[in-house]
């Protein structure tokens, strides 16, 4: 009988770490004139009730995961979203700074949200040209992914062999799969809250796994 050969399916390198992006839970509405509360000169709103429920499904999916650590940012909606999973795990999150949301400038705290949705100039702009500095006082894609990009290998580096979790926000989720493929920087921008994307990181090399997986939102 000849030898035969079957497809293989996929398994990280040896040193590798696999990094689960997950996107925090819906948040709590923007108003016109009212501001979120703010962090460090950053819109930091609270879960809507909604969210809450999200953060609850992706504990659910994620349980028995072999998680080494969970991840999260300087703004409250990722803490959240985390301390289902968190809570299941027995883990404690950890803060990577640098995977903070878009800083929005003059358009932090809700006003961003108002603007794309009466679909402003400058969002027009910024769409267009795939840059956030068109929006007034906002950083550029260019600071953004260099961040991203260094808060996420400082993940890897420190979790070589292991699964993690980071949760994160939308427009981090669409740098760090801007960045891992190459691709327009914003051709991954609007991953759904509560989502789950993947990348394998092995040194500066970095690999899409997946993307916006929601079946757990179902």
């Amino acid at each position: 009988m000849s030898k035969e050969y079957h497809q293989t399916s996929y398994a990280p390198p040896a040193g590798a770490a696999d990094l689960l992006l997950i996107r925090h839970g819906r948040t709590e509405a923007a108003r016109p004139g009212v501001s979120f509360a703010m962090k460090d000169g950053q819109g930091d709103p609270a879960l809507h009730p909604e969210g809450t429920v999200q953060a609850a499904a992706v504990a659910e999916r994620l349980k028995s995961d072999p998680l080494a650590a969970i991840y999260v940012t300087t703004l409250r909606r990722t803490h959240q979203t985390a301390a289902p999973l968190a809570a299941h795990l027995g883990l404690t999150p950890r803060i990577e700074g640098d995977l903070r949301e878009v800083h929005l400038g003059d358009w932090d705290g809700g006003l961003y949200r108002i603007k794309a949705a009466e679909d402003a100039p400058e969002f027009q702009r910024a769409r267009a040209l795939q840059e956030w500095g068109e929006i007034p006082g906002a950083e550029t894609t260019a600071i953004l992914h260099a961040r991203v990009r260094a808060g996420l290998l400082r993940i890897a580096a420190a979790h070589p062999d292991q699964r993690i979790a980071v949760v994160v926000h939308g427009g981090v989720v669409g740098a760090a799969m801007a960045i891992a493929s190459g691709s327009e920087p914003f051709a991954f921008n609007g991953a759904a809250n509560g989502s789950i994307s993947r990348l394998v990181v092995l040194g500066d090399s970095m690999i899409v796994r997946g993307f916006n997986d929601c079946a757990h939102l179902s």
